[in-house]
């Protein structure tokens, strides 16, 4: 099966991807960032980068996903499925004209369609969003410590963190590429709290056992693996 995640910067993505992984005994795949020449640029000079930073990540995650599509069995901590939703938001922002809004578009519309043709699965099994306010977000982000991402550093990031989170509720609502589900970020401290981490798991594992992507033994097996699960 294949899983997405999504939810905003800071939301735990990368975290719970390698956690899920591991419990499923999947591969993980990772959106580009450490090695990103492009996104401190953004930070820097967002009205300048906007295009090329979402160029950037439209072509990663093509490729991400292209790459995900053709084996058995993975969890992908974003995918292209979001990249929309960054994009418009900074062009609603200025930081793109309308001809650059033309070209994302088709691009994008233009790999949607190659996804059946290069691939065995025509789309995911499961979206999972994980949800967080935005306490929770810049708690997240100053952990991390990434200096171009700190509020602290530039001020204005605050009003753009604030503007994501409300561009994911309506995205979230209008997602329909396959099933979904919500974690509580604000709730479930899954990579510090044991307990924590077990519930979101079975939260998933149940949902899974729901659409029929896990047989009742294999359902069974991981209930086991949460009961024996230490950090």
């Amino acid at each position: 099966m294949m899983i997405i995640m999504s939810g905003a910067i800071g939301a735990g993505k990368s975290n719970l991807t390698q956690i899920l992984s591991d419990h499923l005994g999947t591969q993980p795949f990772y959106e580009p960032v450490e090695d990103n020449p492009i996104l401190p640029l953004f930070y820097a000079d967002p009205d300048r980068y906007a295009f090329l930073l979402q160029i950037y990540f439209l072509n990663k995650r093509f490729k991400t996903i292209k790459e995900a599509m053709v084996h058995d069995n993975n969890v992908l901590d974003r995918s292209i499925y979001e990249d929309s939703l960054f994009f418009h938001m900074n062009a609603e922002m200025g930081r793109c004209g309308d001809k650059e809004v033309g070209v994302y578009d088709e691009l994008l519309a233009n790999m949607m369609e190659e996804l059946p043709y290069c691939a065995y699965k025509k789309a995911p099994d499961l979206l999972v969003h994980i949800d967080v306010n935005l306490s929770t977000m810049l708690d997240h982000i100053k952990m991390r410590g990434r200096d171009y991402e700190q509020v602290e550093n530039d001020a204005s990031l605050m009003d753009y963190y604030k503007n994501l989170l409300d561009h994911y509720k309506p995205w979230y609502q209008e997602y329909d590429a396959s099933p979904k589900m919500v974690i509580d970020g604000n709730r479930y401290d899954f990579v510090n709290n044991l307990e924590d981490r077990k519930d979101v798991l079975k939260q998933i594992d149940d949902q899974l056992l729901a659409l029929g992507k896990l047989s009742k033994e294999e359902y069974d097996h991981l209930m086991e693996k949460i009961r024996d699960m230490s950090l």
